[in-house]
């Protein structure tokens, strides 16, 4: 019995694959069909490009389901069987029959919920376990204790299927848990995507498995509308995106932006790196002010004894302090941002020139009325807005600025922040932190971009294009009258070019399409507003960071999963309604996960102890395995740290992948140790052996994990001990610990 339903599971697997095969071929087959029709159809070009997208868009999600399609199946008791997968594909008969169901198809649902006291209608859940196209294992789960048939795959443990994923080795990048999604996991990924939702949970309890597993539903569920706005995931750091980056593309999704904040601001690389207390005063809500006076301060007037005086080839032309003051305020009156207001200034102040240059040319030495007309007054305005030295006048007095030339500025000298702050962040030259993106967003806020010029400049072109496709439609209407003048009437009433399409149409038709996904053009404009926004580690982030990303999705349509007890960041938030309340009061909901997935209860109890020593009354997540390994610890002297880390690592288990988690002062010694390990750039999680810090490490996890000198990793900042605590419980199989004194627990042998 149990071999004829492993063959039936085999065929059935056979039969999916090779409709899957087979929708491959026909999306690849219309996608050459699309490709091969560009610039020869009469349809408009941007509707062929936009088909040769959807073509290729559908081509990745059918090559992204290949492996391990088929994962589960329910029987239900009405006698009706699905089978459930990693995305949904139909027969190829009249109905369009379901062959596999999608897993985030509501018809699917029970296979994560049901349970033997609520069965959901099931009578059989069964876990397929598949290595490529071939079925290796089933797993049944009775939910009718009265249907006595057995297949003789039955399982005694309800949580066989959960505990052997927990248990495989990693790889360094993060998988899917679309087959063993938990019923409390399951409610968190399919909640409303409206509003604000909050998932906190401690180390292990898949709070970036869910996120993911989120996103990808909710592109399922509103597909329309995402596709459109994309869905913005944001990272605490580039090696945790390299992680988690073939998650969403393994379940068919594609139309989505990973980042970190720092690289949220369109054509800025912020690699640079500065000290904590200088990232966590950048951090700091209050800076949103600072940056609002530090640009008021550009919004500069003359000193009432010293006029500013303007060359012209009619006299001298002034710029007095009242003049100034006046044109300012007319500026300021429009709540317009800087670069937009600035016309207003500039319009004002060039009509006070005019008139000054009018009474000065046009006055009666007898005290008679202006002798010049309106039409001289006109002309010499012209000339006093077309003089560069009255432009360059006004540029000392409220200049055009970019976001990246106001905060140069500003850090060269912060202006509006106590003397010891100021210090701190000063600096001439450099390349751009991550703390500093944030800034530069509210800049660009404050400043606003003064598009007139670029517009003014399309505008130009685009009459230029038209007037090229008009003279190409008379040298058409020429042809054809030269052609037609000598025919009879019937034969020249052929329709022609000019008589089908006008010109305008025509230079539209020639203008380029814009080939870049919802999820490109989003990273390359930096007023997008995304349809959803998920962030992971998101109690690491600033106040200033979340005014970047709440600007990002004017909706409020968030998911945001972290862990307080993990911030590290000095400019991070411990309290979730610290971070919502400026923008939603206390409307979020919030969810807590409890099951640590991760590390095993002989490593939580260890980490759970360095936390209780920061919060007495802390309790740890609950851990579902125990794998009987206790951490070991080591102490050394500081001589052989290092050596001993290289010697740990060595005698490491070669399954899976190996952490070295020490603080960056000692990774250049460690790195020489340990072979095949670098101290520099970003980290290669796919490599046997990896070194990071603890921020480094967050989100991610090891098979092993070696924590070199925990006490200085405790004491190097005020979040210290959160930092060790994230140390500890990067690891699903075991955990050493390298110190140079005060040892805690068990010494190795």
């Amino acid at each position: 019995m149990s071999t004829e339903e492993l063959r039936r599971e085999q065929q059935f697997v056979s039969l999916v694959h090779e409709r899957l095969d087979q929708l491959r071929d026909e999306a690849e087959a219309a996608l050459n069909a699309t490709i091969a029709q560009v610039g020869t159809g009469r349809q408009a070009r941007v509707e062929r490009d936009i088909g040769v997208i959807e073509h290729s868009a559908s081509l990745a999600a059918l090559n992204a389901a290949d492996t391990g399609l088929v994962f589960g199946r329910i029987d239900r008791r009405d006698g009706v069987t699905h089978h459930i997968g990693r995305t949904g594909i139909r027969r190829d008969d009249a109905e369009r029959t379901p062959l596999l169901i999608d897993w985030r198809a509501p018809v699917a649902r029970p296979f994560y919920l049901a349970t033997g006291h609520e069965p959901m209608g099931l009578r059989r859940r069964r876990h397929i376990t598949t290595q490529g196209r071939t079925v290796t294992a089933l797993h049944d789960e009775i939910m009718d204790l009265a249907d006595t048939t057995r297949t003789g795959h039955e399982s005694h443990d309800a949580d066989e299927v959960l505990l052997a994923a927990l248990g495989s080795a990693r790889t360094g990048r993060m998988g899917d848990i679309v087959s063993t999604i938990q019923a409390e996991q399951d409610r968190i990924i399919r909640a409303p995507q409206r509003g604000v939702l909050v998932v906190e949970g401690g180390p292990g309890t898949g709070k970036t498995a869910v996120a993911l597993h989120r996103a990808a539903y909710l592109l399922y569920a509103h597909r329309e509308q995402l596709s459109k706005r994309a869905v913005l995931i944001v990272g605490p750091n580039p090696a945790f995106l390299g992680y988690i980056g073939e998650v969403l593309p393994s379940l068919g999704e594609t139309g989505v932006l990973l980042s970190t904040v720092a690289e949220l601001f369109p054509e800025v690389h912020a690699t640079g790196t500065e000290s904590p207390a200088a990232a966590a005063v950048k951090g700091r809500a209050d800076m949103a002010d600072v940056l609002a006076e530090a640009v008021r301060d550009r919004q500069q007037v003359p000193d009432k004894d010293e006029p500013l005086v303007v060359p012209h080839d009619d006299g001298d032309l002034v710029i007095d302090w009242g003049m100034a003051v006046e044109a300012r305020h007319k500026a300021r009156e429009t709540g317009l941002p800087h670069n937009l207001a600035r016309p207003h200034f500039v319009f004002r102040i060039i009509d006070d020139l005019t008139t000054q240059l009018a009474d000065r040319i046009g006055a009666d030495p007898y005290g008679g009325p202006n002798f010049l007309g309106p039409d001289d007054i006109a002309q010499l305005g012209k000339a006093v807005a077309a003089s560069s030295d009255v432009h360059a006048a006004i540029a000392t007095l409220w200049p055009p600025l970019t976001p990246q030339e106001f905060l140069a500025d500003f850090l060269a000298e912060p202006v509006h922040l106590p003397a010891e702050e100021a210090a701190l962040l000063r600096r001439a030259t450099g390349p751009w932190t991550p703390a500093d993106v944030p800034l530069l967003d509210e800049a660009a806020e404050l400043l606003g971009e003064d598009d007139s010029a670029a517009l003014a400049r399309a505008e130009a072109e685009r009459a230029r294009q038209i007037a090229y496709a008009q003279g190409v439609l008379e040298v058409s209407y020429a042809s054809r009258t030269y052609e037609f003048e000598d025919k009879d009437d019937e034969d020249s009433e052929v329709l022609a070019a000019h008589d089908i399409i006008d010109a305008e149409r025509m230079a539209e038709r020639q203008e380029e399409a814009d080939h870049r996904s919802a999820a490109e053009r989003a990273a390359a404009d930096r007023t997008w507003a995304f349809g959803h926004i998920i962030v992971d580690e998101a109690q690491e982030l600033s106040q200033m960071a979340w005014r970047l990303l709440m600007r990002r999705c004017p909706t409020r349509s968030m998911t945001l999963v972290g862990d307080p007890a993990q911030t590290g960041d000095a400019a991070g938030c411990e309290s979730w309604q610290e971070i919502l309340e400026p923008y939603v009061g206390d409307r979020f909901e919030h969810t807590r996960l409890g099951v640590n997935y991760r590390t095993p209860a002989e490593i939580m109890a260890l980490a759970a102890e360095v936390r209780r020593s920061k919060d007495p009354a802390f309790e740890p997540p609950r851990s579902v395995r125990s794998t009987g390994v206790e951490p070991w610890e080591v102490t050394v002297d500081p001589a052989e740290l290092a050596a001993t880390v290289a010697a740990r690592v060595a005698e490491a288990p070669r399954e899976g992948r190996i952490a070295v988690i020490a603080p960056a002062a000692l990774h250049a010694a460690i790195a020489d140790a340990v072979p095949d390990v670098s101290a520099t750039g970003e980290p290669d999680l796919t490599r046997p052996v990896v070194l990071l810090d603890p921020r480094g490490a967050k989100g991610l996890e090891f098979d092993t994990v070696i924590v070199a000198e925990p006490d200085l990793i405790r004491s190097a900042s005020a979040q210290g001990v959160n930092d060790l605590y994230v140390a500890y419980t990067r690891a699903t199989q075991r955990l050493g610990v390298v110190r140079t004194s005060g040892p805690r627990g068990t010494e190795a042998a």
